[in-house]
C-alpha cells in the first residue's frame, strides 16, 4: 500500500514557530511530527511514502531521503496549496496501486493506522461528543459501511468525526479532478464521495487523534508522545542529578549537579541542563540548548538552540529555534479569574482551552533580564524585549 503524506502546508496558524520550519517537521518528542504519521504507516505495511512538500521542502526532504526505515521514499510539489484534493493530485504520478493518504500535520494511534490498512477501502474515524462541528461519517445499520460524509451537520447522523485519514483504492487516482467547492479549493472529501459511490467503505475508529493545527496543539502532542517514552540515560549525568521516572537523556546530552527532572522529560543531544535546575511535566529541550543555574522549566516544548541562562521560569510554553530568555525572565502561564488562558490566531483572539498556558516564541526571540511576560503571549520573529520589562501584548 502506497502512503501518500501531506506535508506542503506553511502552518499560518502555528506561526511564530513555521517561520522557517513547515508545520509538520515541528518537533514532537524525538521527532518531527510529520515521522510520527510516517511511522505509523511504515508499522502498518506501507510499501512506499510519498510526500507532498511545499513551503520549506528541503526540510522534509533533507531528513526524510530517499528511504526511510527501508521503506522507499519519493517526493511530489504542490506549487500552491489550494485543497486537499489538490494535493494529492500532486502525487498521482506517483501512484500505481491501492494507496493511504494522511495529514502530515496530525497524529494517529499507530494501531489504528495498521486497522485502516486492513480494511481498506476506509476511512479513520474518531469519536467525539461535539460532531456538529466536524465532517461526519454516517454509516448503514449495522455500522459496518460507510453511506456519506456530512460536513458540520445541525442533525449529525453519527459521533464519528472524519479523522482525515483514507484508504482508496488504485481507481481513486483517476478521480482526484475534482470541481472547486465554495471555499475555493479542491477537496479530498469530493473524492471519497465517489469510492462511497462505487465501493463498500468502511469506517475504522482510532482510538487517539490530534489535528496539530495551533501552539497549543503542539503542546497537547508532545504530552501524548513524551508520555510514550521509556526511561533511557544515554548522556552524562554529574553529581547528585535527580532523574525521575521516564526521563530520556541522549549521547551528547549532559546534566549538570542539583538538577531535578520529572519525567516525562526529553533532553536531546548536545543540551546542557544545570547546575540545579528543576524540569518537570512533559518537557523537550532540543538538541544543542542551554538550561541554566536555578531555571524551572515546566511541560514546555525548547526547540532546537535555545538558551534559558538562568534563575527564569518557563512553564507550559513553545520556544521557537534560537530563542535566548534573559537572566530572571518569568513566564506567566496562569490568569487571575481561572479562566483559559488566550492566544492571538491569524488576528483573532481564540481561546486555548487551556487553563496555563504560557507564551509561544518565535525563532531568535530575545527577552532582558527580568522581563516578565503574560499569558498568552506571542513574541515573533526576532522580537526582543527591554530590561525589567512587563510585556503583555504581542509582540
Amino acid at each position: 500500500m502506497q502512503t501518500v503524506v501531506l506535508a506542503a502546508g506553511e502552518g499560518t496558524r502555528m506561526r511564530p514557530l513555521t517561520e522557517t520550519v513547515p508545520k509538520p517537521m515541528l518537533p514532537v518528542a524525538d521527532r518531527p511530527l510529520c515521522a510520527h504519521t510516517a511511522d505509523a504507516a511504515v508499522e502498518a505495511g506501507a510499501s512506499e511514502l510519498v510526500f507532498v512538500v511545499g513551503y520549506e521542502a528541503e526540510a522534509v526532504r533533507s531528513y526524510f531521503g530517499d528511504e526511510y526505515r527501508g521503506v522507499p521514499v519519493s517526493f511530489a510539489v504542490q506549487e500552491e496549496q489550494l485543497g486537499t484534493a489538490h494535493a494529492v493530485r500532486a502525487a498521482r504520478d506517483h501512484l500505481e496501486e491501492a494507496f493511504v493518504v494522511l495529514n502530515g500535520d496530525n497524529l494517529y494511534d499507530p494501531a489504528g493506522v495498521d486497522a485502516l490498512f486492513e480494511a481498506a477501502p476506509a476511512i479513520g474515524a474518531i469519536e467525539v461528543a461535539e460532531p456538529r462541528n466536524y465532517g461526519v461519517l454516517s454509516t448503514d445499520e449495522g455500522g459496518d459501511r460507510i453511506t456519506e460524509v456530512v460536513e458540520k451537520p445541525s442533525d449529525p447522523p453519527s459521533n464519528l468525526a472524519n479523522a482525515g485519514a483514507y484508504a482508496f483504492p488504485a481507481a481513486a487516482r483517476e478521480w482526484l479532478d475534482v470541481e472547486k467547492s465554495e471555499r475555493g479549493e479542491y477537496e479530498i472529501t469530493d473524492v471519497v464521495a465517489r469510492v462511497i459511490e462505487e465501493y463498500e467503505v468502511a469506517p475504522v475508529t482510532l482510538k487517539r487523534w490530534l489535528d496539530v493545527g495551533r501552539p497549543w496543539e503542539l503542546l497537547a502532542a508532545n504530552e501524548w508522545k513524551l508520555g510514550d517514552l521509556d526511561r533511557r540515560v544515554d548522556g552524562e549525568v554529574r553529581g547528585d542529578a535527580d532523574l525521575r521516572g521516564d526521563v530520556v537523556v541522549e549521547e551528547g546530552a549532559v546534566i549538570e549537579p542539583g538538577v531535578v527532572i520529572e519525567g516525562p522529560a526529553l533532553v536531546r543531544a548536545g543540551a546542557e541542563v544545570g547546575p540545579n535546575a528543576y524540569v518537570r511535566g512533559a518537557t523537550l529541550i532540543g538538541e544543542d540548548c542551554h538550561i541554566g543555574h536555578g531555571v524551572e522549566l515546566k511541560n514546555s516544548v525548547v526547540m532546537a538552540g535555545s538558551n534559558v541562562p538562568h534563575l527564569s521560569y518557563v512553564g507550559d510554553s513553545l520556544l521557537g529555534t534560537d530563542v535566548n530568555l534573559g537572566a530572571g525572565t518569568q513566564v506567566a502561564n496562569l490568569r487571575h479569574d481561572g479562566a483559559d488562558v488566550k492566544q492571538t490566531v491569524k488576528g483573532d483572539r481564540v481561546s486555548t482551552g487551556r487553563r496555563k498556558y504560557g507564551v509561544v516564541a518565535g525563532p531568535g526571540a530575545k527577552t532582558a533580564i527580568n522581563t516578565s511576560l503574560a499569558p498568552g503571549l506571542v513574541l515573533s520573529a526576532g522580537a526582543t524585549t527591554a530590561p525589567g520589562e512587563s510585556v503583555t501584548r504581542d509582540r
